[in-house]
């Protein structure tokens, strides 16, 4: 074996643990380590590609980078001992440390030269020796995304550091709490050394909030969680004036004051973190049916399922109807035969790279095989499925909820990868998500003067209340039970007449008018969330069960508006009179009013949201319930100058973008001058702008939209669990008329799907 003459000019280093080592599997898709072939990983700049022989993505790299030396590894299951452990007494997020793997696996592994054509090289020569030790050790960059995603930072706060005690006195047992007889999920105040039930948490444990209720009464911000407290000094502390889990330094110091020596205590309660992590792993949809039969496994091209990753179920269930629809195969399976071919950014952290590979895949079949039965097993296991971990790195990053490893809303996670590949597919004018964008048309009509206004929001998605009415009576304990409530039910909440007080420009008074909401344009494919999540006694987040009675076909003509009518007269516009206040959505606006914020509160989550609905909005609300300014009162926009107020360098960075000087002037107008929303602003109305700076939504008339407003059920996800921070997704999906289920990796075909799509959450109609 000769020295290879490209090894002194490649200049390899060894890979430092801030390094990003793909040794998982390829970047331009799924092939793997585990595959015959192995991966090549790049010894210049890290990057994994696979070797198949109608792919070549490594070969493809050296071509673009013209990095030739690679390091080949094979990675090969070792036969599974029989050692007859039981499984860990307790659950915790160890569940997500990796596998010893020099236990489980055996490594092959060999230097090869793409300058060289492809042939093995000394693998002592130079410091090639270092260089692949530090490969084969590094952390790959896969785990290591995961394992920063699941370290969730717990920090001090002003108010553990600085904690003034009072009323000290020894505390002989915990018994229960002061309030009531409950005995567990107890809450030591660390000012008075007062015990409180905590509220009602995941799983069913009990709580009446006495210990909330104490922070009312008395302003003490600190308790801590009697059962959690361990030797260590670690603990599950809380601060009511942060609203959030926080580091107390001085535990044992605070908690000697009354008489507690935290050498001696014993972990007997699990933490909140636990709870959840136990909820999420116990959810588990049935792969049965009702008569107890086992569903059907599919296999083959477009029944590809998706590896969970700890808690990305609201993205693979997401993600499984979004490639399911045709536009995004026809957009993103060219994308992963071209777009790669030719793109010079970095696979891993390139938008359409990733897209591409996800797109293959799912919809390729090459990654949906059954499993082969093992020795120590009975049935296959299905299929292995994917891991997306690199789409989810990529999609979440910077991103402060969608870049960790809590259960998100998959709704939330649905409007924030579309508002991605917005950004993304502007300037190649080949987005795929307008098929979800419609027009919501909102009349209003004076009743003195009889004129009218109309105007209209661009919208992806249609969210609706849910009126959920008790079958039960509301009793403390009791687990509530619902009616079952019809689609059209739910639609009347949003699309429905009401009577409101209106300050008239034309009388310049306050008077009385009606306001309707109606669809002017309607979309390809439309989504409909339901707003299965309200805010709960104690401001607790609770589900509603409601099972709804979803049509299979839905027609939508009685919400079709028709805009301005010959002999209406329209009423002066707002900025006639000098101001206007921000429009905001007023079907979501009303939803929030109905949850009891006030409007000052709705009116800035929406605004801050870029209209985005209900639910966007009130996380936005729960994420910023601290903010100082929250109740104050919002500026109006005024008339002069530039008709916005907005700095000249800013309207600059939106032109740069792509827009006209009029588009940013009035997006910065509509968001307060806030560039950020103003960004977000103008990328859900891109469709929908007129070219002056009028305020509240387009006046102009649009084409009118007669096709038959006519939707068939095509997909739908469903939740199951008591909140959005736990339970677990699932997709069904309707593939060449034979329902499927998506439920991770598994993936199974439904012969009966009623009482499904009764509890379903997303519901994505198809346009006949």
């Amino acid at each position: 074996m000769s020295a290879c003459e490209h090894l002194r000019t490649a200049r390899l280093s060894p890979a430092v643990p801030s390094s990003e080592v793909y040794k998982d599997e390829c970047t331009l898709c799924f092939d793997s380590q585990d595959m015959p072939e192995g991966l090549d990983v790049c010894l210049s700049c890290f990057n994994g590609g696979c070797l198949g022989t109608d792919r070549r993505h490594a070969e493809l790299h050296y071509k673009k980078s013209h990095h030739p030396i690679v390091l080949n590894i094979k990675r090969i299951p070792k036969p599974r001992k029989k050692d007859g452990s039981p499984p860990p007494a307790k659950i915790t997020k160890l569940a997500i440390e990796a596998e010893n793997e020099e236990e489980a696996f055996d490594y092959i592994t060999q230097a090869n030269c793409y300058g060289c054509g492809g042939a093995e090289i000394d693998r002592t020569a130079a410091n090639l020796p270092a260089v692949i030790d530090s490969v084969m050790l590094a952390l790959s960059a896969r785990k290591q995304s995961d394992v920063k995603a699941w370290q969730e930072e717990i920090t001090k706060c002003t108010h553990t550091e600085s904690l003034s005690q009072e009323n000290l006195h020894k505390i002989e047992a915990f018994s229960h709490c002061t309030k009531c007889d409950l005995k567990d999920n107890l809450w030591l105040c660390l000012t008075c050394g007062n015990l409180g039930c905590g509220r009602q948490q995941f799983g069913g444990v009990g709580g009446n909030g006495h210990g909330l209720k104490h922070n009312e009464d008395t302003g003490h911000p600190v308790s801590v969680k009697i059962g959690t407290i361990t030797p260590e000094g670690t603990a599950d502390v809380y601060c009511y004036a942060c609203g959030d889990d926080r580091l107390d330094p001085y535990l044992a110091k605070h908690l000697a004051s009354f008489g507690i020596n935290i050498a001696t205590q014993l972990k007997t309660a699990k933490t909140l973190g636990e709870l959840q992590l136990e909820q999420n792993l116990k959810f588990d949809f049935s792969m049965t049916t009702e008569d107890g039969m086992s569903l059907k496994p599919l296999f083959g091209p477009g029944h590809t399922g998706l590896k969970n990753l700890g808690n990305s179920c609201y993205m693979a269930s997401v993600v499984q109807v979004l490639f399911a629809l045709k536009p995004f195969q026809d957009r993103y399976l060219s994308v992963a035969r071209e777009h790669s071919a030719a793109c010079c950014d970095k696979a891993a952290t390139c938008f359409h790279c990733q897209m591409g590979k996800m797109a293959d895949g799912l919809l390729s079949g090459r990654y949906s095989q059954p499993v082969p039965k093992l020795d120590d097993e009975g049935e296959s296991r299905g299929q292995e499925g994917i891991a997306p971990s690199m789409f989810k790195n990529l999609v979440g990053r910077g991103h402060p909820e969608f870049s960790t490893m809590r259960q998100q809303d998959a709704q939330e996670f649905f409007q924030h990868i579309i508002s991605m590949i917005e950004q993304k597919e502007r300037a190649a004018s080949a987005d795929p998500t307008t098929m979800f964008k419609f027009d919501v048309e909102n009349r209003l009509q004076c009743l003195e003067c009889e004129r009218v206004r109309y105007r209209t929001e661009k919208n992806t998605s249609l969210t609706l209340r849910v009126p959920a009415q008790r079958a039960n009576a509301d009793q403390e304990g009791e687990k509530a039970t619902y009616h079952p409530v019809s689609f059209e039910e739910c639609l009347s909440t949003v699309f429905n007449d009401e009577i409101r007080e209106y300050k008239c420009p034309h009388d310049n008074s306050t008077v009385s008018a009606t306001s309707t909401t109606r669809i002017s344009s309607f979309p390809d494919t439309l989504i409909c969330t339901m707003s299965r999540f309200v805010l709960g006694a104690g401001w607790v987040m609770e589900k509603l069960n409601v099972s709804i009675n979803a049509p299979l076909e839905l027609d939508l003509e009685k919400v079709r508006g028709h805009g301005q009518q010959e002999g209406e007269i329209a009423l002066p516009d707002d900025s006639d009179s000098g101001s206007s206040a921000p429009s905001v959505d007023h079907g979501a606006l009303d939803q929030l009013l109905g949850m009891g914020f006030s409007e000052i509160r709705c009116t800035k989550a929406l605004l801050a949201t870029g209209n985005s609905g209900a639910e966007v909005a009130m996380s936005w609300l729960f994420e910023h319930m601290e903010d100082p300014d929250i109740d104050a009162p919002i500026q109006s926009a005024t008339g002069g100058g530039s008709g916005s107020g907005a700095s000249e360098s800013d309207i600059q960075q939106l032109v740069d973008m792509g827009f006209t000087s009029s588009q940013a002037r009035r997006a910065l107008k509509e968001t307060s001058n806030n560039m950020e929303r103003a960004v977000d602003w103008l990328f859900s109305h891109a469709d929908n702008m007129d070219t002056d700076d009028s305020v509240g939504g387009s006046t102009a008339a649009a084409q009118p939209d007669t096709r038959p407003a006519k939707y068939r059920l095509v997909a739908f996800i469903s939740h199951k669990g008591t909140s959005t921070h736990c339970g677990h997704y699932v997709a069904h999906v309707l593939k060449d008329d034979q329902w499927v289920l998506f439920n991770d990796n598994k993936v199974a075909a439904v012969p009966e799907i009623h009482k499904a799509i009764s509890d379903a959450y997303v519901y994505v109609y198809k346009r006949l």
